[in-house]
């Protein structure tokens, strides 16, 4: 199936995406690990939960960590553009069959929360209380320095559909992934904001989150995290990297939180704010796809991810694989 035509007027006006909230274990092992290992800032603390924001970021926060003795993905987030925007968005929804709530939610106005066809929690807001720029407050400044998320990564059991729906909603597609022999998408990388994506679809069991990602000043931020993570308790916690993507030309580390949620830590992608920009394609079986240089993906990567509450996940009948390490 190829890759559908990006609409430029989608029925409502998505600026990016904003935040994810965790349901976790141990607060305070989830705390020490984005905001001690990690650098995150805490903006709010109370007793079942903490929020937290990366260093550019404006908004109130881009990760909420919830409580839970199931741990798991409650949300994800999205800005809209203005107010009729979020109208706009609950008549998608609403025509699609689809739920459509409007939630009181801390530290921002009016909130829409609804799911996509698979069970994706989703919500779109457009305010959100405004901090003080921190982004020169050097001394706060550790971990890995994350100054902004990223993007969202999830496995999906219908690539293709996935796809359509997103593009139906504005997401333009830069980059993917198909399998020759069936013709259809292994994984698609889309985006709202200019950089290669805000959201992404990668084949397997699904809906589950394979990731999320922050972006970090440069590769050596990286390297000094990792030689944190190896000397603190946390060397089980890597799982992949570092390397270089050949999707994104992105600098990349892959780490574990202390509940399993994958995190990846990025740098160093592209401008993609053309919306006549021709996504590029690759072959399933091109080694240097998933990796330009470094090695390559573990058998983990392909398989472990985060369940979506209140969503069922099934099989993909697309049993094409890239490259696994042994």
């Amino acid at each position: 199936m190829p890759v559908p035509s990006p609409v430029l007027y989608p029925p409502f006006n998505i600026v990016r995406l904003s935040h994810v909230e965790y349901a976790v274990a141990d607060l305070d092992a989830s705390k020490a690990f984005y905001a001690d290992l990690l650098g995150l800032q805490v903006t709010h603390e109370g007793n079942d939960r903490i929020y937290l924001r990366a260093l550019e970021e404006r908004g109130h926060h881009c990760i909420a960590l919830v409580k839970s003795q199931t741990p798991g993905v409650y949300v994800l987030g999205f800005k809209l553009f203005d107010e009729p925007d979020l109208d706009k968005a609950a008549a998608f929804f609403e025509a699609k069959g689809l739920p459509v709530d409007w939630v009181e939610r801390p530290f921002m106005g009016r909130t829409l929360r609804t799911r996509d066809p698979w069970g994706i929690p989703l919500e779109f807001y457009v305010k959100m209380d405004r901090l003080e720029p921190i982004h020169q407050h050097y001394k706060l400044y550790h971990g890995v320095r994350p100054l902004r998320i990223d993007h969202f990564n999830m496995f999906s059991s219908n690539v293709d559909e996935a796809v359509n729906f997103y593009n139906e909603m504005g997401f333009r597609t830069t980059e993917y992934t198909d399998d020759q022999k069936t013709g259809r998408i292994w994984a698609a990388w889309m985006h709202r904001k200019g950089g290669v994506h805000d959201v992404a679809f990668t084949n397997g069991l699904g809906p589950r989150l394979h990731h999320t990602a922050f972006w970090v000043p440069n590769p050596l931020c990286i390297i000094d995290l990792l030689d944190i993570m190896s000397t603190t308790g946390y060397l089980d916690n890597i799982e992949r990297g570092p390397g270089r993507h050949g999707i994104s030309n992105a600098f990349f580390l892959y780490v574990l939180d202390p509940d399993g949620n994958r995190i990846e830590i990025y740098n160093s992608d592209y401008q993609t704010v053309d919306p006549d920009l021709e996504p590029i394609r690759w072959d399933l079986k091109d080694p240097q796809r998933q990796t330009l240089w470094g090695a390559p993906a573990p058998r983990s990567w392909f398989e472990h991810g985060s369940l979506f509450e209140g969503a069922t996940t099934a099989e993909s009948d697309l049993k094409s694989q890239p490259i696994i390490a042994p």
